[in-house]
């Protein structure tokens, strides 16, 4: 985690073909070490997209992003990739799990990606795991798992690295009210723990409550709520 850490967005602003509108509209953002934002609005109002800019998986039509104060937008395509194996976590909300693989080597994924495998991603992965009460899921594949399981798995696996930021989208949409609860709260824990800031794509109230920032998009633009 970078206390100094700072993603600003500014004057974005995307427009799809076939769309009328600009999906987002002049928008200005900031994100700060450590805080914890939700973003509400209908579907379809921008803010899985938003996301995916923020992250520098797409690229705005107007505008820039700063992450640390460089534009991501002057990065090559491999310091792109670096920088969100190094500093952000995903989760989803469909898992993504690799189907193929167990739960800790799931976890460990982007550890293999950034340096390979060795003894202390493996700790690492395992430590959080329990921490998650998955201490008798470890070498579980995803379809041995249930929802809220494989959820958490999930979970593990964005915040194992230490990132300085975790984008949520919609992450326990998928799970019934009790599961959504469980994941959520533990989900805050490590990133507390980690003292990882978070943006949060959720339509649920009671989950952005939780937040310390909420902000709710729609007509293209960003509003506090």
């Amino acid at each position: 985690m970078n206390n100094s850490f700072e993603i600003r967005l500014k004057n974005i602003t995307k427009s799809f073909q076939g769309l009328e509108e600009p999906i987002l509209k002049n928008l200005n953002f900031k994100i700060n070490a450590s805080e914890k934002i939700a973003i509400l609005g209908s579907s379809g109002s921008g803010k899985s997209t938003l996301l995916h800019i923020i992250a520098g998986l797409d690229k705005p039509s107007e505008g820039n992003v700063f992450f640390n104060g460089n534009d991501i937008s002057q990065l090559s395509e491999n310091n792109k990739i670096r920088l969100r194996n190094i500093h952000i976590g995903f989760i989803y909300q469909s898992h993504h799990l690799l189907k193929d693989f167990s739960a800790i080597e799931n976890v460990m994924m982007p550890f293999i990606v950034r340096r390979g495998h060795d003894r202390k991603s493996y700790n690492q992965a395992k430590k959080i795991l329990k921490k998650l009460g998955l201490a008798n899921r470890l070498n579980h594949f995803p379809y041995q798992m249930s929802g809220g399981e494989r959820q958490r798995v999930a979970i593990a696996r964005a915040v194992a690295t230490s990132p300085d930021i975790i984008l949520a989208d919609e992450p326990t949409g998928n799970l019934d009210h009790k599961n959504a609860t469980t994941v959520f709260e533990s989900f805050l824990e490590l990133a507390e723990d980690f003292k990882t800031a978070i943006v949060l794509v959720t339509h649920d109230q009671c989950i952005a409550q939780k937040m310390e920032k909420n902000y709710h998009l729609s007509s293209g633009k960003l509003r506090s709520k």
